[in-house]
């Protein structure tokens, strides 16, 4: 049903450049914002904020109380699922729930709603936001396997010119397989293509995706991963894509694939691709996402000499923000005027 007015609570912290945005886009939003009532930000766009800050209980009773007063949430609260359940369930008319993560199916899921709350409160997501500095981080990765990035370390630390000319592989002769062409997808293959690679992507649709030369299915995807010299996966961490790229894909790819991960640490079996890491078929592996984060620090790893780890950072921008607070205005004049929302998400595989 539209509304004349829209009461959004912000639910996380928020910068006052972006909250001021958010109002400039879509003046028929009564922002509820109180900085002093949720977690402060340890870095531009952190949106978990500080988790060693507490609140008082006079203040866990006033936040309380904004988020019990709105129709739409900008965040998940304290991006904790029993935070959430307590939010939808002493809130009737809260219809909305914005996810400042591309994803963050795993704290929807986690928060236990019942097939009635879900059909009342949608919940969007900030999917698309990332696209362009994960689609550069996958470019850096691939290139930093093709030209031997940690060799090129190892020799100048120890101050050797080389052993001679050393061949390097061009990215305009790789056939880059895109596992997972949604939002971060779409913008992977473009980059690549624009490199001159071939560039594959995986599909549950067999629709076109621009830049993509050839569509997978994904009960192929271990074939093309055998004829791919790099594989980047872009795909969320559902039940359904957990391990997906395991020991049967990671024992049938060519010596040397190189493997980028911008999608989420479960999709990858880390002990099948140290195994192939220590066989060689893997020759180099980047990753900004591993299944459990912080990494233990007893993990290989760490250590290993075919590995660059980022800490889940890839996605980060001081522009992030901002494209966030827009996408959650035009969703918000969306809902004003009655219209579908974008980036709606699934109840069924919370993603």
């Amino acid at each position: 049903m539209p509304y004349r007015s829209l009461q959004v609570a912000a639910a996380v912290s928020i910068d006052d450049a972006s909250a001021a945005r958010i109002q400039q886009l879509e003046p028929r939003i009564q922002l509820l914002r109180d900085p002093s009532l949720t977690r402060p930000w340890r870095w531009h766009g952190d949106w978990e904020g500080d988790p060693d800050w507490q609140r008082t209980p006079e203040q866990q009773r006033a936040f309380e109380a904004m988020l019990d007063e709105a129709d739409a949430l900008f965040g998940i609260p304290d991006v904790s699922p029993p935070a959430l359940t307590r939010a939808v369930r002493a809130n009737e008319r809260l219809a909305w729930v914005h996810t400042t993560a591309a994803g963050g199916g795993g704290q929807v899921k986690a928060a236990g709603l019942t097939a009635d709350e879900l059909e009342r409160v949608t919940v969007t997501t900030s999917a698309g936001m990332h696209a362009s500095t994960l689609a550069e981080w996958a470019v850096f990765g691939v290139l930093a396997g093709a030209k031997g990035l940690r060799r090129l370390e190892a020799d100048q630390a120890a101050r050797v010119w080389g052993d001679g000319r050393r061949m390097m592989r061009h990215v305009s002769e790789m056939t880059v397989l895109v596992v997972g062409t949604g939002g971060i997808g779409k913008v992977v293959a473009e980059r690549f293509a624009a490199l001159g690679a071939t560039v594959w992507g995986t599909s549950r649709r067999g629709e076109p995706v621009p830049h993509v030369d050839r569509l997978v299915p994904m009960d192929e995807l271990v074939a093309a991963a055998a004829q791919a010299d790099a594989i980047v996966n872009t795909l969320p961490g559902t039940e359904h894509t957990a391990g997906l790229i395991g020991a049967e894909l990671l024992g049938a790819v060519r010596d040397d694939t190189i493997l980028v991960n911008v999608g989420r640490g479960t999709v990858v079996d880390e002990a099948a691709l140290l195994d192939a890491l220590d066989a060689g078929r893997i020759g180099f592996a980047a990753l900004d996402v591993t299944a459990i984060e912080p990494l233990p620090q007893e993990s290989p790893l760490w250590a290993h000499p075919g590995v660059l780890l980022s800490p889940h950072t890839a996605a980060l921008s001081a522009q992030e923000p901002r494209r966030i607070a827009e996408l959650f205005a035009a969703n918000a004049t969306r809902l004003i005027d009655g219209e579908p929302l974008q980036n709606v998400m699934s109840t069924k595989e919370f993603y």
